[in-house]
């Protein structure tokens, strides 16, 4: 709404006109339905008080029965296959800014928390008033982020076939989510909420269906009007109840009964009629359900979009009538496009409905009448007419290309082997399908596939397959062109574990898509660190963002040393965002205790400017012998010696014991486990239990550093220290200086032994009233069990079985990110995101 001396000022389109200006159509990646307060709808504008959707890419929201009217202008992340350019121009969203965000040009309040109000760029996070963005430079720099970006023109992926859930690697969640091909119930109940229903004796409402889809799904909209309205103004209401702009004179509503509704031919897919659902609907309702038709035209004007030729303009219009065919088409449009000289064969005509989750392109055939076409598609639905459009295409043979990753296959094997077991499983085509890559340590392979149709049936497969028990998974791998990065740019390749400590991830996967490009985000619950270093192999300098706790910085770590041979970066640092209950080693790189709701942009800015610094790591090997008869219960059966890496500590009896029924409790309550109080609250219990224990460790191990026998004094528990953080921040080494040892740190090359004497040393340790019995310092050890003992590495606890523990240096040192002291002052960072001048902005 808006007073008629202030329709001057009104700059955005609304959804009726929306489509019409979208330059490159690309789908939504919308989630399941979730609750988003003081935000609004993009297509209704109204608040999302009801469940609704929400774009994992952009910043769309949407209600669940308005999202057949959202408008297809998703950020372009990739290219294609079909655009070839670098100039990137803002990329604007209105409203669901903070109510104290500022105009980039006038400096102003721009946003408000009671309606849609002001725009945000969503690649440089740029904030505007919709009067002042039109004056703003068009071309994107990506802001502060920008050296962190991996910018879009340096992806590829060939996505025709698949969800932009599978390109983004989005987990769908087992909730079950309105789909605009079955979304039965999303559009009535939504149209309800729109109209409120009148006890007015003067108003009735009525049921509008736009075309035959809608009757067959049976979606439609509800208007009131008054009893005695005119035609004309049925029609406009039904109209603008679907978001169509057009005049209400080309259109006329249709009343039907059964019989009306057999002889227009409604038929399901299977080419039977649908009985039951339109009997039901139309019994009750006659003579309250109407369809909107378009009025037959002998000719009309259609706008024919040069595709990604680059032309200089946005669109031809041409005048068709009923003898027009796609040929007629073509060859008059090439002259206005300046390219007489071509020849008609080298393009073709492409039909493209912007639908908000998925762009489908249909090749016309070259006879096929235009008028034709226009009327079929308008008798199906005339939203989908409003959401349809024609481009001209150049017929170049684009090599198709994409590439599926699968994880979960028996590790260790050759190339030809893992071609075998593909080959027995999936029945893959080795005409289309070759094997471009193999991980033999990780029992990975990557698949090259030049049909989409084949790469969409492998993917849907490899879900329900196992080989040797043990479930396939597969991941889309977009295609990173190296030589297109800029030179300064470093991009961020993001981990993010959703189950670590209190579960938080799902928030972070969400605003690390929004804020960098979401092909550089991973969640480690699918497929694990391997697709997202696989996608990197061929940046030249990157950094790595882990977001979980030190299990799961030990597990990215582990990954990247056994594939660093195979990246074209072989040495990228590493920084933390501690997700977890203890967050040790986040703690020492000064990273923090854990995160607890800091602003994400903030943190990517920490990334940039943090510190690099080398960290040792530690190889253990595990040795079991034969157990003894009578041996305790739980031991499992003797396995070939296992190699574990080592990061920040491992302990041996009581600390370990802690550890397992902690592990133990979490395993049998997984949902309790939610927040890093409760997580600690549970160790505390599990210690206090453990109080009366006696146990006399030193009496069941031997230890060796570096060749020498060291002799144990009386404890419980021994601890291998690699930083000086432990059990949730404690310092188990202690400040003081001792004449025996060298003052510790995390580059040495050295580890520190230290002991304890059971739950209540821990518990002081804990609480900063002592330290540890500081026993020796090394670069090689050797434990040897005499009995079944607990063991833990950085968090992962079991029972060991008597044998042998060495500990020696693991390969080069890591690079590792910390937190630089000296911070920036960047100000609010939420309203700074864009750090734009206006040189670079334009006023």
């Amino acid at each position: 709404m808006s007073h008629e001396k202030c329709l001057k000022n009104i700059k955005i389109p609304c959804s009726c006109v929306a489509p019409s200006l979208v330059r490159v159509p690309v789908a939504h990646c919308f989630g399941s339905p979730g609750h988003y307060k003081r935000k609004f709808c993009t297509v209704c504008r109204k608040s999302l008080e009801s469940p609704a959707l929400r774009c994992e890419v952009c910043e769309l929201h949407v209600h669940t029965d308005c999202i057949l009217f959202a408008c297809s202008d998703c950020r372009q992340c990739h290219q294609d296959g079909h655009q070839d350019h670098d100039t990137y121009h803002h990329h604007w969203r209105e409203g669901n800014l903070s109510s104290s965000a500022r105009c980039e040009v006038c400096r102003k309040t721009c946003g408000s928390s009671e309606v849609l109000s002001g725009m945000r760029c969503e690649w440089c996070g740029i904030l505007a008033h919709a009067a002042c963005y039109v004056i703003v430079t068009p071309e994107c720099t990506f802001g502060r982020l920008r050296n962190m970006i991996l910018p879009p023109s340096c992806v590829q992926l060939f996505s025709r076939n698949f969800s932009k859930l599978h390109c983004f690697r989005v987990t769908e969640n087992l909730q079950t989510e309105p789909d605009e091909d079955d979304d039965v119930d999303g559009s009535t109940q939504g149209s309800t909420k729109d109209v409120q229903i009148s006890t007015d004796s003067s108003k009735q409402m009525l049921k509008i269906f736009d075309g035959n889809d809608a009757v067959k799904r049976n979606q439609f909209r509800l208007i009131s009007v008054p009893r005695i309205a005119k035609n004309e103004e049925v029609v406009e209401a039904a109209l603008r109840a679907y978001y169509i702009n057009d005049d209400e004179q080309e259109y006329e509503l249709q009343t039907f009964t059964q019989q009306a509704l057999l002889s227009d031919d409604v038929i399901n897919r299977n080419d039977a009629v649908e009985d039951s659902n339109l009997s039901s609907v139309f019994r009750e309702s006659v003579p309250e359900a109407w369809i909107i038709r378009a009025k037959p035209k002998d000719e009309e004007v259609i706008r024919i979009y040069p595709a990604w030729l680059k032309v200089g303009m946005a669109y031809v219009s041409l005048r068709v009538n009923k003898d027009s065919t796609t040929q007629t088409v073509v060859k008059e449009v090439l002259p206005l496009l300046g390219k007489q000289t071509e020849c008609l064969e080298n393009y073709k005509l492409v039909e493209v409905l912007m639908g908000s989750k998925q762009v489908q392109r249909m090749v016309l055939d070259n006879q096929e009448l235009i008028l034709n076409r226009l009327k079929d598609i308008r008798k199906t639905s005339i939203r989908q007419m409003n959401q349809t459009r024609f481009y001209i295409v150049e017929n170049n043979k684009s090599i198709v290309r994409v590439n599926l990753l699968v994880g979960g296959l028996p590790p260790q094997l050759s190339r030809e082997e893992y071609t075998n077991i593909l080959k027995a499983e999936l029945a893959i085509k080795t005409n289309v399908v070759s094997v471009s890559h193999v991980y033999q340590a990780q029992g990975a392979v990557v698949l090259e596939i030049s049909c989409f149709s084949e790469a969409e049936r492998i993917y849907m497969l490899v879900k329900d397959t196992t080989v040797n028990d043990k479930p396939l998974n597969v991941v889309v791998i977009p295609e990173v062109v190296a030589s297109k990065i800029p030179q300064n740019c470093c991009p961020v390749l993001v981990f993010v574990n959703p189950k670590s400590g209190g579960l938080k991830g799902r928030d972070l996967l969400y605003s690390f898509r929004k804020l960098l490009n979401p092909h550089q985000v991973f969640e480690l619950t699918n497929g694990g660190p391997l697709p997202g270093f696989h996608t990197f192999c061929k940046v030249p300098s990157f950094r790595v963002l882990v977001c979980g706790g030190d299990g799961t910085v030990g597990w990215v770590l582990g990954a990247l040393e056994e594939i660093r041979h195979k990246l074209a970066c072989s040495e990228p640092s590493v920084a933390i965002l501690p997700l977890g209950t203890g967050n040790d080693l986040g703690r020492v790189l000064r990273w923090g205790a854990g995160y607890s709701g800091e602003d994400p942009y903030s943190i990517l800015v920490s990334v940039d400017e943090a510190d690099d610094v080398l960290m040792d790591r530690w190889t253990i090997l595990l040795d079991a012998d034969e157990p003894a008869e009578g041996a305790e219960n739980g031991v499992a059966e003797p396995e070939p010696p296992k190699i574990v890496q080592m990061n920040n500590y491992c302990g041996l009896g009581i600390d370990a014991e802690l550890s397992l029924d902690f592990h133990h409790a979490r395993e049998e309550e997984p949902g309790k486990f939610n927040s890093r109080f409760h997580n600690k609250g549970v160790y505390v219990k599990v210690g206090l239990q453990k109080i009366s224990h006696t146990r006399n460790l030193h009496k069941d191990i031997k230890l060796q550093v570096d060749q020498q026998e060291v002799e144990l004094p009386s404890i419980e528990g021994l601890i291998f220290i690699n930083i000086p953080s432990w059990g949730s921040g404690a310092d188990l080494w202690g400040s003081d200086s001792d004449n025996r040892f060298e003052k510790p740190r995390i580059d040495d090359g050295l580890l520190e032994v230290v002991g304890v004497t059971g739950v209540v040393h821990m518990g002081q340790v804990q609480g900063g009233f002592r330290s540890g019995i500081r026993i020796a310092q090394g670069s090689y050890f050797r434990v040897t069990l005499l009995k079944p003992i607990p063991v833990q590495v950085d968090g992962e606890p079991w029972i060991q079985a008597p044998g042998r523990i060495i500990i020696s240096a693991a390969g080069p040192k890591v690079h590792m990110l910390k937190k630089s002291k000296k911070q920036k002052k960047t100000g609010n960072m939420k309203e700074m995101r864009g750090d734009m001048s206006i040189s670079e902005g334009g006023r």
